[in-house]
């Protein structure tokens, strides 16, 4: 759309579904889930001075069928739009979709065998390569799409299952344990390699997390490692170890296996193009320009920050940069993301560990959401508000914000970071009252010594938290 906005003609060659892992069985899809499973969570709820007395009948096919209703809303917009473009103008500007899979045989031409089978040449002067990812699977486990799965087969499932396991627990797989067992219906493990969850997070982040699942009956296996997986009489069986060596064997309805993902390169015919990839089949790319300066990347293919938001950043920066407009470089340090968890988690810019890495001196701050009045409103003060800053400047370094609507304060956040703001800056700023983002607010005034609420009073509670590294 970028290309079409200036007057180029583009065909997109798409094998499958339009919107990819953006819309199917990925951001849309299970952000639609992880939206039903809280609206279901909140009506279980008895102190907000009702109840359902009668209970409630849920039906895992329905679920989906919301699900897909919202996916093919979406799916919608984007094929009506295609098909509006697709006819030639004077001057350019048209939009093509051919379906049907590409492979490069050299720099400026890749074959296409369409669906019907038929092979097509198509040659262009610039190229973008925007394939993305799909689930990892470790050697040895036995995904079916049926008892084993990956997030590809989640919609399949014909009920919610009594109980199920979920290997890994990165983002991917603690967003499914969240849905299901916000549903109620099943019985959720997680195998964790690490120490922690979410492992790349600060500890009190992680934490935070964890013991909400546990509340929600989620069952953690902390630095555990996974040594078998089989299926057995129509279940899953699976042996795990702790450190010290000794195993358990547990039997469960359904796995998930949610690891990571791989770029899809392998069936490119990127070699015949001369693209050079890195030992992990990304793309090796600079400001998403490849090692041959017509062919770009953008999104998973680089495996770089396999985020949405990220792949259409730099899908828009390669059209602008590969047509000579010399667009202003992509601000990685100033991006943000939502984990669908919960609680909530939100997140822009550097956490504790990232600056300690890098050896940048920070302040940190913390409000507990028990002393925001949103959070109280909405009866609902779990999790907090973190805020870093540069220990001399006092510049933005990075928020991470744990909680209800959390990702209603990033976006404002980010902006700074981009501009290089100051604490003083957030503290200047009128904020919505009553509103989550006054948590912020409140962590910045207290780096700079005028909160409301005096560290000496609330420090000592846990409510309040000031730190520096």
């Amino acid at each position: 759309m970028r290309a079409q906005d200036l007057g180029k003609d583009v065909i997109v060659i798409e094998r499958a579904r339009v919107g990819g892992a953006g819309v199917h069985a990925g951001a849309l899809s299970s952000k639609t889930m992880w939206h039903l499973s809280n609206d279901f969570a909140l009506a279980q709820r008895s102190d907000r001075g009702y109840c359902a007395k009668a209970g409630f009948e849920i039906s895992y096919r329905r679920v989906i069928e919301s699900v897909r209703a919202a996916v093919s809303e979406r799916e919608g917009y984007f094929d009506k739009q295609l098909d509006r473009l697709a006819a030639s103008r004077s001057g350019g500007g048209s939009v093509s979709l051919v379906r049907g899979t590409a492979k490069f045989i050299s720099p400026h031409e890749v074959e296409v065998r369409r669906t019907d089978g038929s092979l097509e040449l198509v040659s262009a002067s610039h190229f973008v390569v925007a394939t993305g990812s799909k689930p990892r699977i470790p050697d040895g486990l036995p995904v079916d799409g049926d008892l084993v799965v990956t997030s590809d087969h989640i919609e399949s499932f014909p009920s919610f299952p009594e109980s199920m396991v979920i290997v890994g627990a990165g983002v991917i797989g603690c967003e499914y344990a969240t849905v299901f067992a916000n549903f109620a219906s099943t019985k959720i493990r997680i195998i964790d390699r690490q120490p922690r969850i979410l492992p790349f997070e600060d500890e009190d982040v992680a934490e935070e997390v964890a013991s909400n699942f546990e509340s929600m009956g989620i069952l953690i296996h902390r630095s555990s490692k996974l040594q078998e997986m089989r299926v057995v009489d129509g279940k899953v069986e699976y042996v795990i170890s702790d450190p010290e060596g000794k195993t358990q064997t547990i039997r469960v309805e359904r796995a998930l296996v949610s690891v990571g993902r791989v770029p899809n390169t392998r069936t490119l015919g990127l070699e015949n193009a001369g693209v050079q990839l890195d030992k992990n089949d990304s793309i090796v790319a600079t400001h998403t320009q490849s090692s041959v300066s017509h062919i770009y990347a953008a999104g998973d293919v680089t495996m770089d920050i396999a985020l949405a938001n990220v792949a259409e950043l730099e899908g828009r920066y390669a059209v602008e940069k590969m047509f000579g407009l010399d667009p202003r470089p992509i601000r990685y340090e100033a991006l943000s993301a939502i984990m669908f968890l919960k609680p909530e988690v939100a997140s822009v810019g550097l956490n504790e560990l990232q600056a300690k890495e890098r050896k940048i001196p920070y302040r940190v701050g913390v409000v507990d959401n028990r002393l925001v009045a949103r959070n109280v409103a909405m009866r609902n003060t779990s999790g907090f508000v973190k805020l870093l800053a540069a220990k001399d400047s006092g510049k933005i370094l990075g928020l991470r914000v744990v909680g209800p609507q959390a990702s209603s304060t990033i976006q404002g956040i980010a902006f700074l970071i981009e501009m290089g703001a100051t604490l003083d800056d957030i503290d200047r700023c009128v904020h919505p009252h009553p509103a989550i983002p006054e948590g912020v607010q409140e962590c910045a005034r207290m780096l700079l010594g005028r909160s409301v609420f005096k560290v000496e009073v609330f420090g000592p509670e846990g409510l309040l938290r000031c730190g520096e590294g």
